[in-house]
């Protein structure tokens, strides 16, 4: 019989929409901006009492809360609006201390049942809502230190080898300074240092009765450390930004040591901030022996808190530089542990360094650069913020060598499952070539304006009324089922979205509105198609059937040369072009299913099965 479906394809057609209203449901739901509480150390916690104290200076500082909760990542202070959230930042920091992170945030509200089912809000992209804005400034002189001291360590073990005696190495100020007792010793060490690492400037010179020789970079050799070290930085950090699973994030180059990373709409930014900021780093050295000399060891204390402390040779054996893969689990006993594959250079000195040293002690010191903020009051008795750089060095295991190690072990003495996954992740992205710190961290409102995107909003549902009155006008009773399609459509690529994790921008708007008149479009073709049956003569019946058989293959034809375009662009596009191409891509998907295969159902409802049935068309 023509134009009637089976029972099984209507129930599959109302299945298919129940599932993109459900999964479009999330987006009704916006974040509430929201401030997170962390740590700065393992020792300090967030608790009641945190949030007591911040609750306390809110209220003095005359700021609405909306909601104060504990979570696992620590404390959430909800507001009302961004303007609070961001005039409450200072506040809760002053009072806090420098011991606790604050950190901008959106919390979304998305209902349990919802979430429980992998129901999500679409992303929105940074000119949508905007996001967290973060400065980085590289410290080039500690890269160029860093090599220095990787070129000490090596410059000892040629002297060595070479049976030359040397008093002591040290690197300040940009110089390496070799020191001797015998002007002989002097003139051999720069003989054999200038051909074994001809890359550095050397001068020799006497000093109270010592000799020494002096290592500086050649011009070309700064340069090309510090752009080694900012471009691997920004490697790293890009590295670390997609382990977050940021949408279209940015990070790029300022200036010439600065870099800028942007994060459309974060989560959680406090983890964010942890992760990539975080220039920790992995040094394994072996523990000093007794009659080791005093300018060639390092005391350090062990990161457990206990106040134990070892003394450390400071030669390097290697250091996070040389790990190829990394990942956490948990040892024998239940504790968690990182396991290290190290790369063919580092598994080589590794074995080469322990297999003299079965039954000596190898530490696991592990580095951290970080930033201090505090809040001061300046002249005007505004709140600014002052920030301070320092290092954190700490050892996490110290293990007697049983056997000689290859390319692959084990870190155990870590704190908590976090903290070995996250130095996992740092050291699988990559360590960083030098430390870097935060300059300037603010979140940053959507790009094009909020009146911009208010009337592009306000463009694209005046554009979907019109559209629709002028269907209901011209097609009457057809014109009601291609409304009802539309309004699907809509829905549906709100649901592909969301599920897809595709991120919505302003010209994602511009792709949606043109997926409206798209999906009209194959309606007129079709509703259009159906009248010229009509007055060809045909019965009604006949007409719907051969309106919509006929249409098809122009709507395909039309709809594949579209589709094939929008993944074009979003190939070869950035940004706003992405944006564009992914809303107009799943829109001719969801347009092609609602003009067709809804529409086509709803006809058939009302006009299957009934002959001489008079069409309002």
């Amino acid at each position: 019989m023509l134009n009637k479906y089976p029972l099984w394809k209507y129930l599959l057609i109302l299945l298919v929409i129940a599932c993109g209203v459900i999964y479009a449901l999330p987006n009704l739901y916006p974040d509430d901006p929201a401030l997170q509480l962390s740590t700065q150390k393992t020792t300090t916690v967030v608790d009641q009492r945190t949030l007591a104290t911040a609750e306390q200076a809110l209220e003095d500082a005359g700021i609405e809360l909306k909601q104060a909760e504990m979570t696992p990542a620590g404390g959430t202070l909800r507001f009302h609006s961004g303007e609070d959230q961001l005039a409450a930042k200072p506040v809760i920091a002053a009072a806090l201390g420098e011991n606790y992170v604050v950190a901008l945030n959106l919390v979304p509200t998305t209902p349990e049942w919802l979430s429980s089912i992998g129901a999500g809000p679409a992303k929105l992209g940074l000119d949508l809502r905007g996001g967290v804005h973060f400065l980085l400034e590289v410290d080039t002189p500690a890269a160029l230190k860093q090599r220095l001291d990787v070129a000490a360590s090596e410059m000892k073990t040629a002297l060595r080898s070479e049976r030359i005696r040397y008093r002591s190495v040290e690197v300040e100020d940009g110089v390496l300074s070799v020191r001797f007792l015998q002007a002989e010793d002097q003139a051999a060490a720069s003989e054999v240092l200038e051909d074994q690492f001809s890359e550095y400037l050397y001068s020799t010179r006497e000093e109270g009765g010592e000799y020494f020789v002096d290592v500086r970079f050649t011009e070309a050799a700064r340069n090309e450390v510090e752009a080694y070290a900012l471009q691997q930085n920004l490697t790293t950090l890009r590295n670390r930004v997609n382990e977050l699973g940021v949408a279209e994030p940015l990070v790029q180059r300022q200036g010439s040591n600065r870099i800028v990373v942007e994060l459309p709409g974060v989560q959680d930014t406090a983890s964010a901030k942890r992760i990539i900021g975080a220039t920790a780093n992995l040094e394994f050295r072996l523990e000093a022996g007794m009659d080791a000399n005093a300018g060639d060891t390092e005391t350090l204390t062990f990161r457990d808190g206990s106040g134990r402390t070892a003394r450390l040779e400071r030669d390097v054996i290697i250091t996070g530089d040389s790990v190829a893969d990394a990942n956490s689990s948990f040892d024998e006993n239940g504790r968690p542990q990182v396991n290290i594959s190290l790369d063919g250079r580092g598994g080589s000195q590794m074995a080469r360094v322990t297999r003299t040293s079965v039954g000596r002690n190898m530490a696991v010191v592990f580095i951290e650069h970080k930033s201090r903020s505090r809040f001061v009051e300046d002249e005007n008795g505004e709140l600014v913020e002052e920030r301070r750089s320092y290092s954190e060095r700490g050892i996490i295991s110290l293990a007697t060598i049983q056997t000689t190690l290859g390319n692959s072990f084990r870190i155990t003495g870590l704190d908590s499952p976090r903290e070995s996954s996250e130095l996992a992740l740092l050291l699988r992205a990559g360590a960083l070539a030098a430390p870097i710190y935060f300059v300037e961290e603010r979140t940053i409102g959507p790009s094009l304006g909020a009146e911009n995107i208010r009337l592009g909003v306000l463009s694209a549902q005046i554009g979907l009324l019109i559209v629709m009155a002028f269907m209901l006008v011209y097609y009457k009773v057809f014109g009601i089922f291609a409304n009802v399609s539309l309004a699907l459509n809509i829905v549906l690529l709100m649901a592909c979205m969301s599920l897809l994790s595709a991120t919505l921008t302003l010209p994602g708007i511009a792709g949606i509105v043109l997926t409206m008149g798209m999906a009209v479009d194959a309606n007129v073709l079709i509703f259009s198609r159906i009248r010229e049956e009509l007055k060809a003569g045909l019965p009604s019946q006949q007409a719907i059937h051969s309106g919509f058989n006929r249409a098809f293959t122009t709507i395909l034809d039309a709809n594949i040369t579209t589709l094939l375009v929008a993944v074009i662009l979003f190939a070869v596009g950035t940004g706003p072009v992405k944006g564009f191409a992914v809303t107009l891509s799943l829109g001719i998907l969801t347009s092609m299913f609602t003009a067709i295969v809804v529409t086509r159902a709803q006809i058939n409802l009302v006009y299957g099965g009934r002959k001489n049935k008079r069409l309002f068309i």
